[in-house]
C-alpha cells in the first residue's frame, strides 16, 4: 500500500472541516432513507484512511483459520464468493459497495473476470481507481459512482454480482435487492456476506439492544437485519434463494471472526486493529489534537471506531451477531 495512504487521519476532509463532517454524520443518523446517503458518505470520508491504516484494502471480516495469516484469510473469504459465482474470464461482474477495491482486485487477478466497483463514496472510488492502475488491473477493474438504491446501469448489464458487508448500509434492503436483480441478466447469480443479528439476539434484552445500537452507530447502519429478513427480501424481488447460512459457525473456536479486534499484539503491523492499539491511538490523537498536530475532532472519530469495535467483539462473543451471513441467489431465466 502506498505510504501516503498509511495514516489514520482522513485525507478526504479538509482539516478545518473535520468537526463539521463529524456533526453531519451524527445528525444524519436515525433519519432513515432520506438521510442515509449523507450519513454513509460522511462516515467513509471520516474513516476510510483509518480503516486502511488498521485493516488494509479489503474492509471486511473473514473466516479465520489457525496458522493462516490475516491477509490469506481475507483473500480466502473473497475466493469463496468467486467460487460460488463460478467467476471466469469474459464475465462482467458488479461489486456492490466496493470500498477501495481490495476484493475486486483480488477476484479479478485470480479469476480473470471484469469487475465494476459500485460505490457512493467518491473518495473511495478515487483510491480504488488509483490502486487498480498501480496493480496493472485497469483492463479488468473499473468503477461506477452511485447508490445501490439507484444503480446507473441498464437492465441485464451484468453476468453476476456480489457484495461483501456492503448492504447493511441500505436503509431499504428490499429496494437494494430489487436494483441488483434489475441489472443482472437472466440466470445470473448474486452472492454476498451480510451483517445480521442471529437467532440468539433478544430484542427484549437491554444488553443485546445496546450492542446492536453500538454496532449501528459505529458503522453508519440504519438497522441490522435478521437472517429471515435477508432471505425474504431476496425472494420478494424475484430471486431464487439457492443457499444461505452463517459462515461464522464454520470457524475454529480458537479463531473467531472477531479475533483481529480483540486482545493485544506486539506485532506493529497488527497493533492498530487490536484493543490495545485502539487505546494507544485514542490517547495519541487527544495529545496531538492539543498541540494542533492533527485536526480537531480526530479523537472523536476514533471514539466512533472504538465503539464499533468493542460492540462487535462483545456481540460476537455472545453469538448474537455475525458479519458473514452468506447468501447465494439466482435470477430466474
Amino acid at each position: 500500500m502506498a505510504a501516503d495512504f498509511r495514516t489514520p487521519i482522513s485525507k478526504a476532509v479538509r482539516p478545518e472541516d473535520t468537526t463539521e463532517v463529524l456533526s453531519k454524520y451524527r445528525r444524519s443518523q436515525g433519519r432513515g432513507k432520506e438521510e442515509y446517503a449523507s450519513m454513509v458518505t460522511a462516515f467513509y470520508d471520516l474513516i476510510t484512511d483509518a480503516y486502511e491504516y488498521g485493516w488494509g484494502q479489503s474492509f471486511h471480516f473473514a473466516l479465520m483459520e489457525p496458522g493462516v495469516s490475516f491477509g490469506e484469510s481475507i483473500a480466502n473469504h473473497e475466493y469463496f464468493l468467486g467460487e460460488a459465482i463460478g467467476l471466469k474470464p469474459g464475465m462482467k461482474v458488479l461489486d456492490v459497495g466496493c470500498g477501495v477495491g481490495g476484493p475486486l482486485r483480488s477476484l479479478a487477478r485470480k479469476y480473470g473476470a471484469s469487475i465494476v466497483g459500485l460505490n457512493i463514496s467518491e473518495y473511495q472510488l478515487a483510491k480504488c481507481s488509483a490502486y487498480n492502475g498501480k496493480a496493472g488491473l485497469d483492463h479488468l477493474c473499473s468503477v461506477l459512482h452511485g447508490d445501490f438504491l439507484n444503480i446507473q446501469a441498464e437492465d441485464g448489464s451484468f453476468d453476476a454480482a456480489y457484495h461483501i458487508e456492503a448492504l447493511p448500509h441500505a436503509p431499504d434492503k428490499v429496494a437494494a435487492f430489487a436494483e441488483i436483480f434489475r441489472v443482472l441478466r437472466p440466470g445470473a447469480v448474486f452472492v454476498g456476506y451480510d451483517w445480521c443479528m442471529t437467532p440468539l439476539y433478544d430484542g427484549g434484552n437491554p444488553g443485546h439492544r445496546e450492542l446492536r445500537e453500538g454496532i449501528e452507530y459505529g458503522n453508519a447502519l440504519s438497522q441490522i437485519a435478521s437472517f429471515t429478513q435477508v432471505n425474504d427480501g431476496l425472494r420478494a424481488v424475484g430471486f431464487e434463494l439457492v443457499e444461505a447460512f452463517d459462515r461464522a459457525l464454520d470457524a475454529d473456536i480458537r479463531t473467531p471472526w472477531y479475533q483481529p479486534l480483540e486482545g493485544s499484539s506486539l506485532n506493529l503491523r497488527r497493533l492498530p486493529r487490536t484493543a490495545l492499539g485502539r487505546k494507544i491511538t485514542s490517547v495519541a490523537l487527544r495529545v496531538l489534537e492539543d498541540v494542533r498536530a492533527v485536526p480537531r475532532g480526530s479523537s472523536k472519530v476514533q471514539e466512533i471506531l472504538n465503539t464499533a469495535a468493542d460492540s462487535l467483539v462483545a456481540a460476537g462473543r455472545l453469538g448474537i451477531f455475525t458479519p458473514m451471513y452468506y447468501h447465494k441467489a439466482c435470477k430466474p431465466g
